[in-house]
């Protein structure tokens, strides 16, 4: 196994990458670039954007650009939270696969649950399935009540649930609760924005599989069975969060990892940006 054939079959049928690249504050033509090439090189197929990133059209810009093959991409986007309603949001994902030069995203998400939109964002999302705009359908930060609230009415459920997941903040419950209703799990922040990497623990597994604390970390995410999206600009990093396919955590490393949980966030809570309709 490795990070290419490394695939997840959603409950709709599509497969997905368990390893993807993130994109989040990847800005500018010349780093959308370096960071698109040196990942599709290092072989990520994932590649996760997002509306709020402001970078989808440098990133279908860098997909032509080296000539990448629509087919062998698996390409996310989200919706923000200022272009949620239904009419708002169809409008918006056609403005995305524009920028994208795309006919269809394989994973669309709604970035943040909004009180004020809640259904009508999701029915939007049904519809631009149906319509073949986007192959997938899912969240990001939505908690297990959210994703409770979201059945009362659901055609379809998301397949995706894209949530801030790392040692510091370990998410059982919501891991569990997405498993039972075969929902995939997706961890964006995977090593916690660097803060988890100093770990005395995660150096001294490092040190006996000679890889890194940040690959220990990843390599746990992939052994949880959770989709994991990291993000770098610097092309040796990149290359090394794809290397974690090559040694295995022992039951024991991973309850020692599963032990640096403290419910430590490095974003927002999700509840905050539902009741309030906006992230910041």
């Amino acid at each position: 196994m490795d990070i290419q054939n490394n695939l997840i079959t959603l409950a709709d049928g599509n497969q997905m990458p368990q390893e993807g690249f993130g994109l989040y504050k990847v800005r500018g033509q010349a780093a959308v670039d370096t960071a698109v090439k040196a990942a599709y090189e290092n072989g990520y197929r994932l590649f996760d954007t997002a509306q709020l990133y402001e970078n989808e059209q440098e990133v279908g810009n860098a997909f032509k650009k080296f000539a990448i093959p629509r087919e062998n991409i698996f390409v996310t986007t989200k919706v923000t939270e200022a272009r949620q309603g239904y009419d708002e949001a169809i409008a918006s994902v056609k403005e995305s696969l524009q920028k994208l030069q795309m006919d269809y995203v394989d994973l669309l998400l709604i970035h943040w649950p909004v009180r004020q939109h809640f259904f009508e964002t999701w029915r939007a999302f049904e519809d631009l399935k149906k319509a073949g705009l986007t192959k997938s359908i899912g969240v990001s930060n939505y908690q297990t009540i959210h994703l409770e609230y979201l059945a009362t009415k659901a055609n379809e459920m998301p397949v995706v649930d894209q949530v801030e997941m790392h040692p510091f903040l370990t998410l059982k419950p919501v891991i569990e609760f997405n498993k039972q209703h075969n929902i995939v799990t997706q961890a964006w922040s995977p090593l916690g924005r660097g803060t988890v990497l100093d770990q005395e623990v995660l150096k001294e597994i490092a040190d006996k599989y000679q890889k890194s604390p940040a690959q220990v970390v990843l390599r746990w995410h992939l052994q949880n069975g959770v989709a994991f999206i990291p993000k770098s600009v610097h092309e040796e990093r990149i290359a090394q969060n794809a290397d974690i396919y090559d040694f295995e955590l022992s039951d024991e490393e991973m309850k020692q990892v599963d032990k640096l949980n403290k419910f430590a966030r490095t974003g927002r809570e999700p509840e905050l940006t539902y009741e309030y309709g906006r992230m910041y």
